[in-house]
């Protein structure tokens, strides 16, 4: 089959889809339509969560390898270090969030067991990845282990694309349509993934999961009987993040920037702001939508030791997101599948007197999405005091912004309770 360059099956895979765009932004400006006011200019939002995920971490080699049959890798002049793990750290103790970080494992392979599964990796059967085990293997885990609050492990793949007869098609999980792999190949590479987390300490199995090259299908694909999100949720994925412009049966979905494929949500992650293998730029850009997605080298330095200035200007660029009345940042990945299906679902009013919930729309989602909690920003030209009634506040913070008073009133939703209200006084 003949292979088509990253580069290329991205540029194509948009100007084929390029008469989605005008949906696709509607879909991604959600927030600014669920902004409702009353008489009085107070003003309440369920906000747009934002959630950082971070592609192709895990391996060593950075170089682009393609024209020898190779994987892309990170598309960089350098190795991978150590210190190209806590730059995701730092980005997500900077911003008291957890990034998730789509893992590629077969260069933490120690023991050459990928022969055992020759449509993972170059070499088929004759894999040997000795190059790559050494002491930076365990500084690594550690960093991971040891800061799990600000790094989500998240499954990406083994080798990125699938070989037979060692010549790679885009790509591990689905082929360049969008139709998965035959189910033997994707639970075989499931248990390779999982034994290379064995390996080297890194469980649990994750909770969400990545398509590499983007390529993916939601619900069943042409010739099979089940989707792989079925087979992912029987390993305890919940989650799935893809551009719905190049995923198969896009048009089944019916939320939008969401869809529930069975139990698994599938989320738009719509398009990263640099091309996939750029590295020491300052971010700089403007999201439309509630996935911050990017490729490891976008976070990097070519000098591993200035991978600080890079992390620090998507701080600078992100904080902004958590300030705003119609957006914030997500503390992880659970936060964000929870306020993204309120988001989207609740129906919210504001009278003179209250803040209205109805929870009705969104208690249709399947019970695996958890929807106890939630977040409501309200703006007021004067001080509020808000009253809970059907709902628990579990915090609530309040700043000057633009000349307005801006509340942040976190949730807890009661039992059996469909509506709500915060009282206003």
């Amino acid at each position: 089959m003949k292979t088509v360059s990253r580069r290329n099956f991205m540029k194509g895979g948009k100007n084929i889809l390029a008469g989605l765009s005008v949906g696709a932004m509607a879909n991604l400006s959600r927030s600014a339509q669920k902004q409702v006011s009353n008489a009085k200019g107070v003003t309440a939002v369920i906000p747009m969560p934002i959630q950082v995920v971070v592609d192709d971490v895990g391996w060593w080699s950075g170089r682009d390898a393609s024209k020898q049959q190779e994987p892309y890798r990170t598309g960089i002049q350098r190795d991978h270090v150590p210190e190209d793990y806590e730059a995701i750290v730092r980005l997500g103790r900077a911003l008291d969030i957890r990034p998730q970080a789509a893992m590629i494992l077969c260069e933490w392979d120690r023991d050459n067991i990928l022969r055992k599964l020759p449509t993972s990796t170059w070499m088929g059967a004759n894999w040997e990845n000795r190059k790559w085990v050494g002491p930076w293997l365990e500084r690594a885990a550690d960093i991971i282990r040891g800061n799990a609050q600000h790094f989500e492990m998240t499954m990406h793949g083994i080798g990125h694309e699938f070989w037979t007869d060692g010549k790679p098609t885009r790509a591990e999980w689905a082929d360049s349509t969008g139709t998965m792999r035959p189910p033997d190949q994707v639970e075989a590479h499931l248990d390779f993934f999982a034994a290379l987390m064995r390996q080297n300490r890194l469980e649990p199995f994750p909770s969400s999961f990545v398509p590499t090259a983007f390529l993916h299908g939601f619900g069943p694909t042409d010739g099979y009987g089940k989707s792989i999100a079925a087979i992912l949720s029987r390993r305890g994925i919940v989650y799935i993040n893809t551009p719905f412009t190049t995923m198969q049966h896009r048009e089944r979905v019916t939320d939008g920037v969401f869809g529930m494929d069975g139990a698994v949500i599938t989320v738009d992650r719509g398009e990263d702001l640099f091309d996939w293998n750029r590295i020491g730029v300052t971010p700089a850009g403007e999201l439309r939508g509630p996935t911050c997605g990017m490729h490891w080298p976008h976070l990097l330095h070519p000098d591993p030791r200035r991978n600080s200035e890079i992390v620090d200007g998507w701080v600078r660029l992100l904080k902004p997101y958590q300030d705003r009345l119609d957006t914030l940042l997500a503390p992880n990945s659970e936060s964000f599948r929870q306020q993204l299906a309120h988001h989207v679902r609740t129906q919210l009013a504001v009278t003179d007197r209250a803040i209205e919930l109805d929870f009705a729309k969104v208690d249709g989602l399947p019970e695996v999405l958890s929807r106890k909690q939630l977040t409501v920003k309200v703006q007021s030209p004067g001080a509020l005091r808000l009253e809970p009634d059907g709902v628990k506040v579990t915090s609530q913070t309040v700043a000057q912004r633009d000349g307005f008073h801006q509340y942040t009133v976190a949730l807890e939703r009661i039992p059996a309770r469909k509506r709500a209200e915060l009282k206003i006084s």
